[in-house]
This record gives C-alpha cells, sequence and structure tokens, in this order.
C-alpha cells in the first residue's frame, strides 16, 4: 500500500483538536476539542455520469460545515451509531449529549450527566442497539439506542480508561488506568483478565492507548484472522485472534502511541501517535500502518506539534488525522489483489458470509464476469492471456517439517481470462512476491525465488516439447546460490529455501530476457532468462519497492519504500569513482509519491505513472499535461492507457460497471488527430514522421484515405507493416470511378450503409449485393434483389433464402429455417429442419416429391430408421432401389414379416444367414417365444417345432396345465405339417412339367430324409398333441359319467408313458376302471402303480393300502368284456384295442370318442390328418384335435 497526504482543514482559532471519528456509513466527520468545540463536517465528491473523474482524483467540498454547541468542557470522546444515525459525544466535565440529524442539520436529542466523574469511553455494539460508557472512577452504564438504562454497576476500586464490545456482542472489554484489561459479559459479570504478552520486561507506568476489536462486517482477509488490537502508550501493542489466543501477534512499534483504528475490512491497522527523529531531539508525528499478521506495510509523516486521534473513511481510501488544530486527510492507495490479461480485470474481494476469497474475472469489452472462490489467497500476476493465482493449500497432508518446523505448501494455479485452470504446481515456499511472463511464473520467498516454465495451451509446439521441456520446467534457488546456467540441479529442493538469509528478497521483475530480484540492502540481482544465470549484480541507493522493466529489457524503474521513483539503465557502461568501468548506471531522474507505473508495450521509452491523484505520461523522460486519476495502470500500448478504477469496483465488488475502466490518450496521439481535422494531412504528415509510431501513421492513413490521397496512404500503411491495407490502396488506385473508390473506403472503414447507398445511387446493385453478401447480411441481399426491378435474380435470390435459412439453421430456430430451405428449394437442409423439428409428415411428402433414385433419399431413410418409423424407412429405401437397405432396417427395427416380404418378393438369400443371428441372440436372452415366432414367420418350420417341443418337455417335467401341454404339441405338429408343406412347394419349382407332377409327393420327401437329421420330430409329430388330448378326453368323459368310455380312451393313453407320467396315467385308469366296475383292469392298474421306481416308498405305501381297501370288498375280475372281430382276419379282439393281436393290424383312434375306428368309413381333418367316425363328427365346426376349421 501507499499512503500520502492530501488535504488539510484548520479549525478556527487555533482550538486544539482532542478527538475525530469519521461515519463509516453516511461520511460524516465528528471533530472535538477544547473549549466545548464540537463540529460536525462532511467531505463530498460530484458523482453522476457527467462527471469525468471518479475516485479520489475527483475535486472534494466541504458540504457541512456544523458547530454544534451544548460542551463546556474540553470534548474528549466522539463515536457515531451508523445504523441510527446518531452521534455521540462527551466532554471533560462528563456531560453526555446525543445528537440526531433532522432535516439537514444535527440537533440535541438526549443529555446525561453524572456529575461525578469524567468519561474515559464510549462504544456501540456492532448491532447499534446498545452503549456502553465507562467513567474514570470505575461506574459503567450500558444503555439502549432510545435512551434508557439497561444496567449500570460500580467497579470499586479500579479506574476505567477504555471500553470495547465482541463481534457479537456477548463480551465487553475494560481498559484500566494501570494498563490491565478485564473482561465481563454483557450484564456486567466478571469473567476473566486478558493475558498480555506484549508487556515482557517493561517497567513503570503503563497506559492503554486504544482498543480495537474489528466486528467482521465486510468479512476477513482469511479464516481465524486476527481481529483484536489492544496497544500501549509505550509503542507496545498486540493483535489476537480471540480474547484467550495464546498466540497473539507482539509487535514494538517504537512510538508514543495516541490512537489506534481498523481499517473497514480488518486488513489494515493504523496506529496514530509520535516517534523520535533520528539525530533530532523532537518528536515527529507518524502514522504507522500494519497487517494483521503484524507485518509493516508504511509508515507517513504528518506535521505539527502533538497528533491526538485518527479515523478511517468507509471505504478505508482516506484517514482523518487529528493535529493540533487541525484534521489532515491522508489518501491510501490500497495493495488490491488484481491483474490484467486478454481484457479482463482480475481482482478479489471477501465477503462477511464466506470464509473463501471471492475472484472475480471481468471481461471488459462484453462486461461479462465469472466469479470463482479461492481458499486461502496469496496474491494473483497476470502477463498476456493468461493469469496465475497463488494460494495455500488446503491438503495438509504434503506438509513437511525442516528446522522442527512445519513447512505448509502453497499452490500456483494458471489460470485462463474466464478463471478456467489449466494447470498448476504445489509449491514449498510462501510466494511473498509473484510475477509472471509469456511463458514463466515466478515466485519469491524473503529467502529464495522459485520459476516454472508452464505449458502454453495456444502454442501448438509446446505440445510437441512437452516431454523434452519437462526437466527444466521447475527452477528453485536460494537468494545467496550463485546459479551459471549450466549444470545446474534439475530437481527442486525446497529445503535449501528456508535456510536464512542476511538479506532478504523485497521484490521481482521479470521479462522474457532477465529476472531481476531486489534486496532490502539496494542490491540487485540479474539472471538471464530461461537458463537463470546471475549475469549481473547492482547496488541501488535505495530500498526498492517495485520494479518494472521497459519492452526491450534495457531500463528498470524502480519505486522505492518511500514512494520515489528512478531510473537504472542495465547496459550502460560507466566509470565509478575508482576508475573501474562498471555495468549499469542509475539514471538522475526523481519523481516522489509515486505509487504506480507501467511501460509501455510498443516503446521502450514511453511510460506512465501514477503520482498521487495524477498520471503522467513521459516520453524520453519528459512528461505531458497531467490527467486527474486515481486508476491502477492495466495496460499501455498503441498510445493508449487503460486503468481500472479498482476503488469504485470494491464499493459493489459483484457488479462493476465499464465506467470503471477508462482509456486514456496520450498526447501525440491527440495532437496528431487535432492535426487531420483542423489543419491538414501534409502538416499531420510532418508532426507524425517527428514523432513516429504505428498508431499515428494509421490515424494518418486513415485520413489519406478518407481524402483519396492514395500515395500518402500508401506510404502510412508501409510504416506501420499493414499489408492488406497495402494490396486494398493498390486495388483502389486500380479504380477508374471516384465514387466507387468513395464506396470502397466507406466500406473499408465500416461505414456499410454508406457504401450501399453510394452503389445504387451509381446504378450498382450487383456492388452493393457482393458487399452485403461478404457481411453475411442476406436479408439486406434479400432486399436489394427485390427493389431492382424484375424481382431479381433467382440464383442469387436462392441463395439469399439459403444463406437466411442457415443462419436460424445455426440458431436452432428450425421452423424459421424451413420457411427460407422452402423459398431456396434447398431440398437437403429442408430434410434436416423437418428432423429436427419431428416433422415426420413433411419428410414423408418430400419422399414421395422427390424422384426416384435421388441421392436424398437414402438420408431421409435413415432418419426415418433413426426414429423407429419402418414402413417410411423401407419405402424411402425402395424409392432409391436400396433393398438390402430396407432389409437391415426392418431387421434392426425387429419387423421380420416385412423383412422376410421383401426378402422373398426380391429373392434375397442374406436373409438366412440373419435370422440364424438374430434367432441365437434371441435364445441367448431366454426369449424362446419370441425366436419360435420368428422362425415361423422366415419358414423355418422344422426349426420352430424343435424349439417349441423343448419348451413342452421342460412343461412336462413341470407337471404343467394338460391343456397348455396340449397347445404347445398341437403348434408343432402345425410347424412340421407346414413344414412338409414348404417342402412339397420347394420340389414342385424344381421339376417344373406336367410330367414331373407325379414325382413331386415323393421327391419332396426324398429331400426331407437328406435334409432332417432328427427324423424323430417329423415320425412323431402329433404324437404329444394326441397324448394329452385323450388324457383330457378321459378326465372330461369321467366326470360327465360315461365311465365306460372314460376307461376305454384311458387304456389307449397306456401307448403315452414316454409322455405323461405313467403315475398319473395309470392313478386315471384306475380311477376309471372302478368307476366302471372293471375291477381286474383296475387291479392291473394298481399292480403297474407298485412296480414303479419313480414312487417313493410312503406313495407306494399308500397305493398298497387303497388297494387292499378295494379289493377285499370287490374281486378283481372285470363285469364287461365286449369283443368285437378284426375286419381283415376275423379274429376276436376288445372293442378298446388299436392293434390286433393275430394279423397286427393297426387301427387309428377316434379324435372325438377315443375308440378304435375298425371300419373303412371315417372322416379325415385336412390339417392334422387325424380321424374320426362320421357320425360324431358331424354335429361339429373344428378339429376336437388340432382345432383347425372346417
Amino acid at each position: 500500500m501507499f499512503v500520502y497526504l492530501s488535504k488539510k482543514i484548520a479549525i478556527p482559532n487555533n482550538t486544539k483538536l482532542r478527538s475525530v471519528s469519521w461515519n463509516k456509513e453516511q461520511g460524516y466527520i465528528a471533530c472535538g476539542g477544547e473549549d466545548g468545540l464540537l463540529k460536525v463536517l462532511r467531505l463530498e465528491t460530484q458523482t453522476g455520469k457527467d462527471v469525468k473523474v471518479k475516485g479520489l482524483a475527483a475535486p472534494s467540498n466541504l458540504s457541512m460545515n456544523q458547530s454544534l454547541e451544548g460542551h463546556a468542557g474540553a470534548v474528549q470522546c466522539v463515536t457515531w451509531n451508523e445504523l441510527y444515525h446518531k452521534l455521540t459525544t462527551s466532554d471533560q466535565y462528563g456531560l453526555i449529549i446525543v445528537w440526531m440529524l433532522y432535516k439537514g442539520n444535527w440537533y440535541e436529542e438526549m443529555i446525561n450527566n453524572r456529575n461525578k466523574s469524567v468519561v474515559r469511553g464510549m462504544k456501540w455494539n456492532a448491532d447499534g442497539q446498545k452503549i456502553c460508557i465507562v467513567y474514570e472512577d470505575g461506574a459503567v452504564i450500558v444503555g439502549s439506542v432510545d435512551g434508557n438504562r439497561i444496567w449500570g454497576k460500580e467497579l470499586k476500586g479500579l479506574q476505567l480508561a477504555h471500553v470495547e464490545w465482541s463481534p457479537d456482542g456477548k463480551m465487553i472489554i475494560f481498559g484500566m488506568v494501570n494498563g490491565e484489561i478485564h473482561i465481563f459479559d454483557n450484564i456486567g459479570n466478571f469473567i476473566t483478565k486478558l493475558q498480555v504478552y506484549c508487556l515482557s520486561n517493561i517497567t513503570g507506568a503503563i497506559h492503554i492507548s486504544g482498543i480495537d476489536w474489528y466486528k467482521g462486517s465486510n468479512g476477513y482477509v482469511e479464516p481465524n484472522c486476527p481481529c483484536l488490537a489492544i496497544c500501549f502508550d509505550n509503542g507496545r501493542c498486540q493483535i489476537m485472534r480471540t480474547e484467550s489466543d495464546e498466540n497473539s501477534i507482539l509487535l514494538d512499534t517504537g512510538m508514543h502511541v495516541s490512537q489506534i483504528a481498523w481499517n473497514h475490512t480488518g486488513s489494515v491497522l493504523a496506529i496514530a501517535g509520535s516517534q523520535s527523529a533520528v539525530g533530532q531531539e523532537k518528536e515527529v508525528n507518524v502514522v504507522q500502518f500494519y497487517t494483521p499478521l503484524g507485518e509493516h506495510q508504511r509508515t507517513l509523516k504528518v506535521p505539527g506539534k502533538q497528533m491526538t486521534a485518527c479515523s478511517w473513511e468507509g471505504g478505508s481510501l482516506r484517514i482523518a488525522l487529528a493535529v493540533d488544530s487541525y484534521i489532515y486527510f491522508a489518501n491510501i492507495r490500497p495493495d488490491y489483489k488484481w491483474g490484467y490479461c486478454s481484457n479482463t480485470v482480475v481482482y478479489s474481494f471477501t465477503k462477511p458470509d464466506r470464509p473463501e476469497v471471492c475472484v472475480v474475472f471481468w471481461n471488459t469489452k462484453n462486461n461479462e464476469k465469472y466469479i470463482k472462490y479461492v481458499k486461502g489467497l496469496i496474491g494473483i500476476t497476470a502477463f498476456g492471456d493468461y493469469c496465475c493465482l497463488a494460494t495455500k493449500s488446503e491438503d495438509t497432508t504434503g506438509q513437511v517439517r525442516i528446522f522442527k518446523v512445519v513447512i505448509l505448501s502453497y499452490v500456483l494455479s494458471l489460470c485462463n481470462s474466464i478463471g478456467t485452470p489449466l494447470d498448476s504446481k504445489y509449491i514449498e515456499i510462501e510466494p511473498v512476491y509473484l510475477t509472471m511472463t509469456a511463458n514463466h511464473v515466478i515466485a519469491a520467498s524473503k529467502e529464495a525465488f522459485y520459476t516454472w516454465q508452464f505449458k502454453n495451451p495456444k502454442k501448438l509446439a509446446t505440445l510437441e516439447m512437452t516431454s523434452k521441456r519437462k526437466a527444466g520446467a521447475e527452477k528453485l534457488f536460494h537468494i545467496d546460490d550463485l546459479p551459471s546456467g549450466a549444470g545446474d540441479p534439475t530437481d527442486v529442493d525446497f529445503q535449501k529455501a528456508f535456510q536464512p538469509a542476511n538479506d532478504p528478497i523485497c521484490c521481482i521483475c521479470a521479462s522474457d530476457k532477465m529476472l531481476i530480484v531486489g534486496r532490502e540492502s539496494g542490491i540487485m540481482n540479474r539472471y538471464s532468462m530461461p537458463m537463470l544465470a546471475l549475469t549481473n549484480k547492482y547496488t541501488l541507493i535505495c530500498r526498492p519497492h517495485q520494479l518494472a522493466l521497459n519492452c526491450t529489457s534495457t531500463r528498470l524503474s524502480i519505486i522505492d519504500i518511500t514512494g520515489v521513483l528512478t531510473f537504472f539503465d542495465l547496459d550502460a557502461r560507466v566509470v565509478d569513482q575508482d576508475g573501474r568501468e562498471v555495468v549499469g548506471e542509475h539514471i538522475k531522474f526523481e519523481r516522489k509519491d509515486v505509487w504506480d507505473m507501467k511501460w509501455a508495450d510498443d516503446n521502450n521509452e514511453l511510460f506512465a505513472m501514477m503520482e498521487k491523484t495524477r498520471m503522467y505520461i513521459f516520453r524520453k523522460l519528459e512528461p505531458e499535461e497531467p490527467i486527474l486519476s486515481s486508476g491502477y495502470i492495466c495496460q499501455f500500448n498503441d498510445l493508449q492507457i487503460k486503468s481500472a478504477l479498482l476503488d469504485e469496483i470494491m464499493k459493489d465488488p459483484e457488479n462493476p460497471k465499464k465506467d470503471d475502466l477508462t482509456e486514456l490518450e496520450i498526447k501525440s496521439l491527440r495532437d496528431a488527430a487535432n492535426l487531420l481535422e483542423k489543419v491538414g494531412i501534409a502538416d499531420a504528415q510532418a508532426f507524425i514522421e517527428e514523432n513516429p509510431h504505428p498508431r499515428l501513421w494509421k490515424l494518418l492513413a486513415k485520413a489519406a484515405l478518407e481524402a483519396l490521397e492514395l500515395g500518402i496512404a500508401e506510404t502510412a500503411f508501409v510504416k506501420c507493416k499493414d499489408y492488406p491495407s497495402i494490396e486494398f490502396v493498390k486495388r483502389l488506385g486500380n479504380l477508374q470511378n471516384e465514387n466507387i473508390k468513395k464506396a470502397e473506403v466507406a466500406a473499408y472503414f465500416g461505414r456499410y450503409d454508406e457504401a450501399e447507398r453510394m452503389y445504387i445511387e451509381m446504378d450498382r446493385r450487383d456492388l452493393a449485393v457482393s458487399l452485403r453478401k461478404k457481411l453475411g447480411d442476406w436479408f439486406r441481399v434479400v432486399q436489394i434483389l427485390k427493389t431492382g426491378g424484375g424481382g431479381g435474380d433467382d440464383v442469387q435470390l436462392e441463395e439469399a433464402w439459403n444463406a437466411i435459412g442457415d443462419q436460424f439453421a445455426d440458431k436452432q430456430i428450425w421452423s424459421q429455417a424451413v420457411t427460407y430451405y422452402l423459398q431456396g428449394r434447398n431440398q437437403e437442409r429442408l430434410a434436416e429442419c423437418y428432423y429436427m423439428l419431428e416433422d415426420y409428415q413433411g419428410l414423408e411428402k418430400m419422399v414421395d416429391s422427390l424422384p426416384e433414385n435421388h441421392r436424398l433419399l437414402p438420408d431421409i431413410a435413415k432418419m426415418f430408421l433413426s426414429v423407429g418409423m419402418c414402413e417410411q424407412a423401407v419405402n424411402a429405401f425402395k424409392k432409391c432401389n436400396q433393398i438390402k437397405g430396407a432389409i437391415d432396417c426392418c431387421v434392426q427395427l425387429n419387423q421380420w414379416n416385412t423383412a422376410i416380404d421383401l426378402a422373398k418378393t426380391h429373392n434375397v438369400r442374406e436373409i438366412d444367414m440373419l435370422l440364424a443371428k438374430y434367432a441365437q441372440h434371441l435364445l441367448e436372452k431366454n426369449k424362446t417365444i419370441n425366436a419360435i415366432e420368428l422362425y415361423r414367420k422366415a419358414g423355418h418350420f422344422m426349426e420352430a417345432a424343435k424349439l417349441i417341443y423343448k419348451i413342452a418337455e421342460e412343461q412336462g417335467k413341470k407337471k404343467g396345465k394338460p391343456l397348455q401341454m396340449k397347445k404347445l404339441y398341437i403348434l408343432a405338429g402345425l410347424m412340421i405339417e407346414q413344414y412338409h408343406e414348404s417342402m412339397k412347394l420347394t420340389s414342385r419349382k424344381a421339376n417344373k412339367g406336367k410330367k414331373a407332377e407325379a414325382a413331386n409327393a415323393l421327391a419332396g420327401f426324398l429331400e426331407e430324409d437328406v435334409t432332417i437329421t432328427d427324423t424323430k420330430i417329423i415320425d412323431n409329430s402329433w404324437r404329444g398333441a394326441e397324448a394329452y388330448h385323450f388324457y383330457i378326453m378321459a378326465q372330461r368323459q369321467l366326470h360327465a359319467g360315461y365311465v365306460d368310455a372314460a376307461m376305454r380312451t384311458c387304456l389307449h393313453i397306456r401307448d403315452f408313458e414316454d409322455i405323461i407320467d405313467p403315475v398319473d396315467i395309470y392313478s386315471l385308469l384306475a380311477l376309471a376302471a372302478t368307476a366302471n366296475k372293471g375291477f381286474g383292469t383296475c387291479s392291473k392298474a394298481f399292480i403297474k402303480l407298485e412296480s414303479l421306481d419313480t414312487m417313493s416308498p410312503e406313495q407306494k405305501q399308500q397305493y398298497e393300502e387303497l388297494a387292499l381297501d378295494i379289493f377285499t370288498h370287490h374281486s378283481p375280475k372285470d363285469t364287461r368284456n365286449n369283443k368285437v372281430e378284426c375286419p381283415n382276419c376275423a379274429s376276436p379282439m376288445p372293442d378298446w384295442a388299436t392293434l390286433c393281436t393275430s394279423c397286427d393290424s393297426k387301427f387309428p383312434t377316434c379324435i372325438v370318442t377315443g375308440r378304435p375306428i375298425i371300419a373303412n368309413e371315417f372322416w379325415m381333418c385336412s390339417h392334422c390328418k387325424h380321424r374320426a367316425f362320421e357320425n360324431e363328427i358331424r354335429n361339429l365346426h373344428s378339429c376336437p384335435l388340432c382345432h383347425g376349421k372346417f
């Protein structure tokens, strides 16, 4: 930070001041002095849109200067209640007055006089609700904002001198006259004494000069930051984190302290008082500024005999000092953590509700901002397109111990202009000083410096060199090392960075050629970049605070700790007092009160500097007229300075305004512009030749072009190496028409409407159209073409419509794009828009309207395919004669019917391979039913039948429902029948001709025998269906009371033991026989049941007991024994038998009754080829077995 005196206000009658207090919210300044003096002042600066100068540079005037009457003695205590707009004052006689603001003036509101003792301290708590007043005799009064007394207490035996509230208002700290500090709660109960560590080894009378506890209203510099400051008149001070902090920050200022005060963010503590001057007996008034961690920031000397009080302004940009009968104002230039890269201002601030630091990346071109929250931010630096954030590491696992001290780790994060991290490095030295070049980040502690050669993402070469550069990407040297640049260790050893240095580092700066490290003694080390070889050491006559190299790295600017700017010529060779030649010369140039400077990026003798509230621009060390400004210089190039008004930004840091970045032109640029405007091109050219700069030549070139002075324009463009513009000037020279030249110049400078108007006035609409095409202003192209008469050129109109459609499509406004593509007849983009809009009807209409084999049809088909619209996709594929694509589409969308129809219609053989593949896929997913359906639709009936038989067998083992089992076997049988038919059709096609018809059937069967390996399925295709058909029939007959028919059917079921469980067959037979009184058959059934191996002993036992129960009452003989003759051999056989034992003749079974059909007259099903008695089937409409209609 930098501080300097800026203003002085004299108090009338030389009345000496005792106190001063600045209202941080409304800006009022109250000052109290002897003889009852009490004044309220207000310094105001002009605000508004018309104000050219903002911040500290803006002139300020006293808008209020009111004397308040009411006190007779010296006013010793002055305190503000900012929240309730009240002023509380007290004098040496104990009179307390509360003042209020009414219609722009201050009036008495309340008066209190205890008439016993003097008021030594008054403080409002953080929320402004309570005030604590302490008297010298030990009396304490706590009152409310409305004047009511809350509590009072007499602290006997104690003399009070100071009072302070804790931030949460739960504790009150009392400072005693003898230097002790006591802590009470907010209702007056004693808690403890505060430990004072800073007075060790001090004897004699000590008095407290000030107690100030920062309330945290604007956030903290870092979590757990010291905020309670206690200072004594002998200059000793301690800064504590809490009232019980045992690791307090201890200071010895060497001053006689009058008062202390925190700024509004708790980042700077001001200690005001006096100090003995070196070699002089009298004391000098000084204000010393410290960080919360006790680091000395700056010392301000103030004229006068005695300083009695100090108070910060609300934004901490000014501090008021009461000295004798004057109020001095000092301006503060804070060390903001900020940087500038790629048109982006990067700055940080704290919030009261967040422990992290808020870093804002504000793009000054488009006014966009990106916010990033960072923990433990230490510093920000920027260069070119990137910035680097230095932070404390959150990861404590990487901490190491060196010399019995825990070493923290820190992070350097490389970010782009929107805050995106690109790379990072962990280091173990604290980056107290930070700078950056195009390829390097340099961080330095007090003892060592570290360089990191980062990868530049914008340079492709760095990607190729990554592996080569890894070894030299990081380097670390102690300040006392003497690196040669060759053979230096490649590994970074942070341990040597903690060795103490007798002459610590105090500042650094770097360019692509060199690194300069300044030391507290005034010695500067110069290292070559990037090898980091120590090339020179220079000795300065001051202690440097801020260094900067010019664009050619030949001259160094130095701002020392007192704000004096000097320069050092790095390459000058001079002879010293001893006659020796030395390199480097301290130039005899000096400016005081300088707090910022910036070299021009494109001129090594041009720089800008900030001196108090003025900006000076120097060329060859000669200043131009100063400009009022309080901005921090961001960039200086092209004779233009960009300056960020960080003070204004910090008033509302989350909403920076464009006005907060100012652009200033230097005098030569302004003069050249004035000459061109008011005198002429020739004089301006002469001036620019005397003060050459590319920006000035561009200015001249522009003016020459406007005047069609092509020779001067070409010369100016050559000077600034603008080759495209040189070509433009040559092209202009080839034109004959002066009006066309003027129009071209207008277009060159971006005045397109003017250029177009000139073209149209010359009746050159073609040039106007060409101009608008180059600009991409297609709406205007259409307007020009339509207004030209004749409706315009159709080809150009279509081009314009399509270009407009492209613009809307790029913005994904598809509905608008469709309108223009229709007019432009751009079918390809139209299809894309329909697809994006999900307008599939529009796509269908396009397919219908397009001719066959159009190149767009396959693409549209793929669009339909992607959304599952199979029929539309197939139609599109068929129209462009891509049958294979249509079939693939059907397969992909599981439309196998359509795929097979297409394959059959167009005789495509590859379908079998796809079918097999897909069926295998279904079976792997256990989708057997789907696979059966697939095979059936594809005509692979045998494969379908095999799968059905497999399901039926699995269900049979699980004792599935008989009706369901019957249906499965019927389906398998029908599949086999369809297989027979398909084989016959195949053989017929192969054997065309009438003579071959007789051999067709036999040929089909022969082909089957050749191709089918599993003949069992074909031979027994209906066997399973028959088994369950008769099994169900027997139970229905039994339930209906047809016991004889039921027993006869059960006897037939015995032939299907391989399909139905024998236990079920013989149990049903035994039941039917018992019901039919055929106990002989029943006995045989029980014998069979008891002999089965599949039954458990318990089940067999139950059957034996049941048989015993039946046959103890009935003889095991059949009551019926009906016989019929065999029609072939006339041998008698049972009426239920389907096989003659004499001639081995086999008879079919009636599928309606279950009786054998012995006669030759019968009905046969055309589907399953099973028979039935004609008289039995007559009343039915479908086959009882396969349910086929007839």
